[in-house]
Parts: structure tokens; C-alpha cells; sequence
């Protein structure tokens, strides 16, 4: 069985039919709603935020029709599935890539990708004199950044490619699990273009959306190695500088914080931003989850908060009708706001 497979049986067995299978497409094409953000959070599955940004909702459908047809999953609700035993059994026999962080690293994959690739394809060229070649990545900032870390490096001509390749080979050895090769034959070098994915794909004889996960994995992997560790990947760490920014919150959450921050009330916002109060409060349980020390008490007072954690844990359930049948004085927005801060 495919492993994107196996990550759908993987969320489905989270989510304990609380969202529809169309919460867990949001969550791979990393949607920037609040809902979204709260169910990464909720359900413990950031780590798949934005894995498949170029999944279509035509695929995804097929995904869970194959997964229907083999008897690994059955509907128990209106568009909400639950695992059958044959289910269980494939997802543990299934290993599940285990670098993939979606949620840090989504949204910088791509650049970190270009940046590889362009450095790569520039040191092999430099190694056989060559300087007629036509440029892999397109992009001027790409371009931009190569030459100012050509700068950075302080590193000579003649001894920057045995160097970038003793760093590739000590990250690689690091990771006995990872495959070097699913991320090598992509690269451009001297005198040689680097395969496509589905290039890639069909030379690993792999389905098109397990190549993609183990190529991510990889990429994943490189980010966090790098970034951990930036005195002995010395020339490689130039790759990671600059892409990472903690908690960052979606543009218009951005500015209800900025208003909130200034001593606006959530009323007073919705009236300035000429909003629902409503996506004020989703701009506020989307804060909660990112900033740990963002105070709820003035929205929530104490025991409140208290009960619906208790009741939560109390039922095994995250679903906000089933905690409100049981803590009636509480608002929606309340049970989110409460689950945000302490519900993960």
C-alpha cells in the first residue's frame, strides 16, 4: 500500500470521526484557516500541514474511494470514515517517513529546494571550469542569494566542491533510514539535467505521491539537520539561513493581534477591521496556538476553563457539540479558545 495512503488511514484514525475526510485534505494542502490550524494542532497532525500543496480534491477523492474499495476504511457519518481492523493492521505494517514537519517547514521546502539545486548545479560546473551552462532555477532573488553567499563562504574555487560534498555526505550518514539517491538524481550538474519528479517516479518505480513524501522527507530532514547543527554544516547552513520564522500567524491574524496588542476589545476590532466578531474570534484561537503565554482568562475565567478540559478528557472527544452538551454556559468560541491553549 502507498505511503500517502497509509497518512490518510493516519488522520482518519486521529481525527475519531470528529472532522470529515475533507478536514484531512485542507490539512495536506496546508489551508491557512483558522479551523485548519486548530485541527493540526487538536489532533497532533502538523507534521503533515502542506505536505501535498498541489493535491487536487479530484485526487484526494480517488485516495479515499481506493482506500473504501480495499476495505481499509468504512463510513460512518456524512463524509467522515473510521478505520476497519484490515485498516489498523495496514497502518501499522506501513512505516510513515519520520522526518516530515509540515507545519515548520511547509512554506520553506520549495526555496530551500531552489537554493540546493542552484548551489549544487554552480559548484559542479566550477569544478570542470565550465561557464557555459544555462541556470537551473530562473529566480532572480535564487540568484541574488548565490552570490552573496559566494561571498559569505570565504571559501576558495578549488576547494568549495570537495567541501560541500564531505557536509552532503556527513548529513546523509547521520540518517541510515533516508535514501540519498530519491534527492540526488533531481540535481543539475556538469554536462547533466536532473530528472523531474515523475521522472524520478518512474525510475524509482514508485508511486508519484510516495516519491513526493520521501522526497520532502529528505528535504525536511536537511532543514532541521543544518539548522541544528550550523558549525559542522559550516557551507551548508547558508541553505537554512533566513528561511525560518517562528509562530507566524496568517496576514489578517496578524493584524487583530496588532489591534489586540494596543488594548482593543475582540468588539471594538470586528468594528475597526469591519469584520464578523466571529473571524475575530478565529484570529484569537489561531493566537492561542501559536503563542503559549497568550492569556485567555479575560475570555474564559478560570473554572470555566477548568471544566472544559475535564470534559473533554472525560468523554475522549475534541468535538466542540459533544463538549457543549456537557458545559452548556460555555460559548463555541469559548471551547475553541480553551482547546487552543491546552487542548494539544
Amino acid at each position: 500500500m502507498a505511503q500517502s495512503n497509509a497518512i490518510i488511514l493516519y488522520c482518519l484514525k486521529q481525527l475519531k470521526s470528529e472532522r470529515t475526510i475533507y478536514s484531512i485534505y485542507h490539512l495536506l494542502k496546508g489551508k491557512k484557516s483558522s479551523q485548519t490550524i486548530q485541527d493540526a494542532h487538536l489532533f497532533s497532525l502538523k507534521k503533515f500541514f502542506g505536505i501535498f500543496d498541489f493535491l487536487t480534491r479530484d485526487a484526494f477523492d480517488q485516495m479515499i474511494e481506493t482506500l473504501q474499495a480495499q476495505k481499509l476504511i468504512y463510513n460512518c457519518g456524512e463524509q467522515q470514515f473510521l478505520l476497519t481492523s484490515m485498516g489498523e493492521a495496514h497502518l501499522n505494517n506501513i512505516p510513515i517517513p519520520r522526518e516530515l514537519n509540515g507545519w515548520e517547514y511547509h512554506q520553506v521546502s520549495e526555496k530551500f529546494w531552489r537554493r540546493l539545486s542552484l548551489l549544487i548545479q554552480v559548484v559542479s560546473n566550477l569544478e570542470y571550469r565550465e561557464t557555459n551552462y544555462i541556470p537551473i532555477q530562473k529566480n532572480k532573488d535564487i540568484h541574488l542569494w548565490l552570490k552573496s553567499v559566494f561571498i559569505q563562504m570565504k571559501v576558495s574555487k578549488k576547494e568549495i566542491g570537495a567541501k560541500i560534498y564531505a557536509e552532503l555526505i556527513e548529513c546523509f550518514r547521520q540518517n541510515q533510514e533516508i535514501d540519498p539517491s530519491i534527492l540526488i538524481f533531481r540535481l543539475s550538474g556538469y554536462q547533466q539535467i536532473g530528472l523531474t519528479p515523475m521522472q524520478a517516479a518512474q525510475k524509482f518505480s514508485m508511486d508519484f505521491y510516495d516519491y513526493h513524501l520521501q522526497f520532502i522527507n529528505i528535504i525536511h530532514y536537511m532543514i532541521r539537520k543544518v539548522g541544528q547543527e550550523p558549525k559542522r554544516f559550516a557551507l551548508l547552513v547558508h541553505l537554512y539561513n533566513g528561511l525560518i520564522q517562528q509562530n507566524e500567524l496568517t496576514q489578517s491574524s496578524k493584524k487583530t493581534w496588532q489591534l489586540l496588542s494596543q488594548g482593543h476589545s475582540i468588539e471594538a476590532i470586528a468594528h475597526i477591521r469591519r469584520l464578523k466578531l466571529s473571524t475575530i474570534e478565529d484570529h484569537l484561537v489561531e493566537i492561542a496556538l501559536h503563542f503559549n503565554e497568550f492569556p485567555i482568562d479575560s475570555y474564559v475565567d478560570q473554572t470555566l476553563q477548568e471544566e472544559i478540559i475535564t470534559i473533554s478528557k472525560r468523554i475522549a472527544s475534541k468535538q466542540l457539540k459533544l463538549i457543549k452538551e456537557h458545559v452548556r454556559q460555555a460559548s463555541y468560541f469559548q471551547i475553541r479558545l480553551v482547546l487552543a491553549k491546552y487542548g494539544g
